[in-house]
């Protein structure tokens, strides 16, 4: 979320932090700080109309306007389509599937007779910022250069899935992607495909009884480097593993800012 918003946040840190809100953090908008400025004087006026039944329904109202207010003025100017997100598209390779409100991203691609379709989510960079809050007071001392080291290195969970379309199962890597690279954890072979892909409750359940395959890093040294040589054959590169991070942020944001129209628009009702 904004770098306004944060610097709030920083300066109201130390004379309340028993009542700090767990609110996500965007570590892109974080960066931008120091070229918007927190505003001298914020002030809202409330609304004569009617807002809801509840004497709270105006001040509420007034807050989600002055956050959405700084987060679109954090992104003025902005490109609909970032310059990072059109070179990945120009490559050709993966398909973004992406729904609106949604915290899952899926790039999709074939190869050969295979299909591929690489998940993540944009819950860990909410859940990284939420920790990183808690020590904001630690955070600000430090200089910006080190903050912006620190906020690169987190860790994005993906889950690949292949299947085949003559052959039935389906071969899935749990992993996450940090600095550039993927960090395998574990492989997985499911003989009924369906259960590699669907996200439904039956299918969550049924994989609960499975066995999933060893933790990757205890698999002989020869048979892990096969395995990479294996996914850096289908596109799972250094270049998909800077894209994810990237894309992620660029989504939180996003709907961080569908989130406060959709809110203010019901509480305005």
């Amino acid at each position: 979320m904004s770098a306004v918003r944060a610097l709030r946040q920083l300066s109201a840190v130390s004379s309340r932090v028993s009542c700090v809100r767990a609110a996500s953090l965007s570590a892109r908008s974080r960066l931008v700080s120091a070229t918007v400025p927190v505003a001298a004087s914020r002030a809202f006026s409330v609304s004569s109309r009617s807002l809801g039944q509840g004497t709270t329904d105006g001040s509420l109202s007034n807050k989600l306007s002055e956050e959405l207010k700084y987060e679109t003025q954090a992104v003025e100017g902005a490109p609909a389509v970032p310059e990072f997100l059109k070179k990945f598209k120009e490559q050709g390779v993966w398909e973004i599937e992406d729904l609106p409100y949604h915290d899952e991203v899926t790039l999709s691609r074939k190869f050969g007779n295979e299909n591929l379709r690489l998940m993540f989510s944009i819950v860990d960079i909410r859940a990284e910022e939420a920790e990183d809050f808690e020590n904001e007071e630690a955070v600000a001392e430090e200089n910006e250069e080190q903050e912006h080291d620190a906020l690169d290195v987190y860790p994005i969970r993906a889950s690949l899935s292949i299947t085949k379309d003559s052959v039935p199962g389906a071969l899935t890597v749990d992993m996450s992607c940090q600095e550039g690279q993927f960090m395998m954890d574990n492989v997985s072979f499911y003989r009924d495909g369906k259960l590699a892909t669907e996200l439904t409750a039956e299918a969550d359940w049924k994989r609960r009884g499975l066995y999933m395959g060893p933790q990757f890093e205890t698999l002989d040294i020869g048979l892990q480097e096969e395995f990479e040589k294996f996914l850096q054959e289908r596109g799972i590169n250094e270049s998909v593993a800077l894209f994810i991070p990237e894309y992620a942020e660029w989504k939180e944001q996003a709907e961080y800012v569908k989130w406060l129209e959709s809110v203010k628009g019901f509480v305005d009702a």
